[in-house]
């Protein structure tokens, strides 16, 4: 179970410790392959953690938004919230 109170109910609480293990990754520009050597998964998994991400953060497909790099925003914003004293 997730802490929604987290960082002021972010949805990043949302994600699984590997959800944020592997967004974290994209954040410092990895590709899957490389996630996936780092973390010791297939390319098949992290693609599913991939998808996770994106379905989590509500991230739907479209032609004109790049959702990994909607996914990082998500992660270093929400993550600049968490710094901030309460």
């Amino acid at each position: 179970m997730h802490d929604s109170s987290t960082a002021l109910g972010t949805r990043l609480a949302l994600l699984s410790p590997r959800e944020l293990e592997v967004l974290g990754l994209m954040a410092e520009g990895r590709t899957n392959l490389a996630i996936g050597r780092e973390l010791v998964l297939s390319g098949g998994a992290v693609e599913k953690h991939v998808a996770n991400i994106f379905t989590k953060l509500e991230l739907r497909p479209g032609p004109d938004d790049h959702r990994r790099v909607l996914a990082v925003l998500t992660y270093l914003h929400e993550g600049a919230l968490r710094q901030l004293p309460s």
